[in-house]
C-alpha cells in the first residue's frame, strides 16, 4: 500500500535538528556570543574555586576598574577598525589628567578645566593624524614617539611630581552615585553604547571600516580617506583624555605616571573582541567584552594570590593568544569561502 504522507512532511524532525544546530553554529561564529559565553564560564570557575568572585564588593571593584578604559576601547576599535592603532593611549590618558588638574589648580571652573584636558588629547591626537596621513609615517612609529611625547610632557610640567589639593566638587564623577550606580560606570557604558551605535549605524563612522577594509577602493568611492584616519586618531586622543581626567575625579590626585602600559590591556581586549590588526573588522561591544575577558582573569589571579609579575606575564600570553586566533580565524574565513559547506 503506497503511503499518501506528503514527501515535506517525512523529513521534518531532521529539519528541526538541523536547523536548530545550524542557529546555534552561527551563534558561536559571531566573537561576541562565544566572548560572553567564555566570560561566564570563567566567572563561574573562579567563584566556585575562590567562594568570592560573584560578590557585590568584588563586582563593583572589576566594574570600577575597566571603567575608564572601556572609554578607551571605543577610541582603540575605531583606530583597530580603520587598519592601524594607536599605542599612545596610556600616555594620552596621563596628560589629559594632568591638564585637567593644572587648570582646575589655576582656578578654571570645573567644565572648562575638562575641556582643558580633553583638549590635550584632541591636539595629540590631531598630530598623530596629520603624521601619518600627510607625511605617510607608520601608525606604530608615530604612535609610538606620540607615547614618549605626551608622557614626557606630563612629566616635564609636573616634575614628576603627583598633583593634589583639587576642588571636591570635581570628585563627583568619579567618585559620586546615580541611583545607587557609580557615575563612572554610568558614563563608562554611555560612552561604549553611544560608540557602539555610531560604529554600526552612522554613515561617517561607517567609512572607517571600508577605509580599513580596502583604503584605495575607499579612496575610489569619493571617501576621504585622510579625513576619516585624522579624524579616528583624534578620537581616540579625546577619549584617552577623558578617561585620564575621569581618572583623577575618583583618585583625586592626577599623576604623570600613570596608565604605563594600558595600551597593551585595550589593544588585546579590543583584539579578543574581535577586532583585526588588518583593518575593517570590529565593534566596540566586542571589545567591551574582550576588555571584560581580561578584567576577569587579572580579578581572578588577585583573588588566587598570584604575584604581581605573574599577572604582567599572562597579559602579554593573553595578548599573543588573541593575535594568533585572530589570524587563525581568518585563514578559516578564507577557507570556508572555498568551502560553502563547511
Amino acid at each position: 500500500m503506497v503511503s499518501t504522507t506528503p514527501v515535506s512532511d517525512l523529513p521534518e524532525k531532521n529539519v528541526s535538528r538541523s536547523s536548530a544546530w545550524g542557529v546555534f553554529a552561527r551563534m558561536m561564529r559571531v566573537r561576541e556570543f562565544t566572548l560572553i559565553v567564555m566570560i561566564v564560564m570563567i566567572g563561574i570557575a573562579l567563584h566556585l574555586i575562590t567562594g568570592r568572585f560573584f560578590t557585590t564588593p568584588n563586582l563593583s571593584a572589576i566594574s570600577l576598574g575597566f571603567a575608564t578604559s572601556a572609554i578607551m576601547v571605543f577610541g582603540m576599535t575605531a583606530a583597530l577598525v580603520s587598519g592601524g592603532f594607536d599605542l599612545s593611549v596610556g600616555s594620552v590618558f596621563a596628560m589629559g589628567g594632568v591638564t585637567a588638574a593644572i587648570a582646575l589648580r589655576a582656578g578654571l571652573p570645573i567644565p572648562i578645566s575638562i575641556l582643558c584636558g580633553v583638549g590635550a588629547g584632541f591636539v595629540a591626537g590631531l598630530i598623530s593624524g596629520l603624521l601619518i596621513t600627510k607625511a605617510a609615517i607608520n601608525p606604530f612609529i608615530t604612535t609610538l614617539g606620540m607615547l614618549g611625547i605626551a608622557r614626557g610632557v606630563s612629566l616635564a610640567i609636573t616634575e614628576g611630581a603627583p598633583l593634589a589639593r583639587l576642588p571636591e566638587e570635581f570628585f563627583i564623577f568619579g567618585q559620586g552615585k546615580t541611583i545607587d550606580i557609580p557615575n563612572l560606570i554610568i558614563i563608562a557604558l554611555v560612552t561604549i553604547l553611544i560608540g557602539d551605535i555610531l560604529m554600526r549605524r552612522s554613515s561617517a563612522f561607517r567609512q572607517i571600516y571600508y577605509v580599513g577594509g580596502n583604503e584605495e577602493a575607499a579612496r575610489l568611492s569619493g571617501i576621504n580617506v585622510d579625513r576619516v584616519k585624522i579624524g579616528v586618531y583624534v578620537l581616540s586622543g579625546m577619549l584617552a583624555a577623558l578617561a585620564g581626567v575621569l581618572s583623577v575625579s575618583r583618585f583625586t590626585v592626577a599623576d604623570p605616571g600613570t596608565a604605563v602600559g594600558e595600551e597593551l590591556r585595550i589593544i588585546a581586549a579590543c583584539i579578543i573582541g574581535g577586532c583585526s590588526l588588518r583593518g575593517g573588522r570590529g565593534t566596540v561591544i566586542g571589545g567591551l567584552l574582550g576588555l571584560i575577558f581580561v578584567g576577569f582573569i587579572n580579578n581572578g589571579m588577585i583573588l588566587l594570590r598570584v604575584p604581581v609579575y605573574w599577572q604582567q606575564l599572562s597579559m602579554g600570553v593573553v595578548l599573543l593568544l588573541a593575535v594568533g586566533f585572530d589570524t587563525l580565524s581568518q585563514r578559516w574565513q578564507v577557507r570556508s569561502k572555498g568551502h560553502p559547506n563547511s
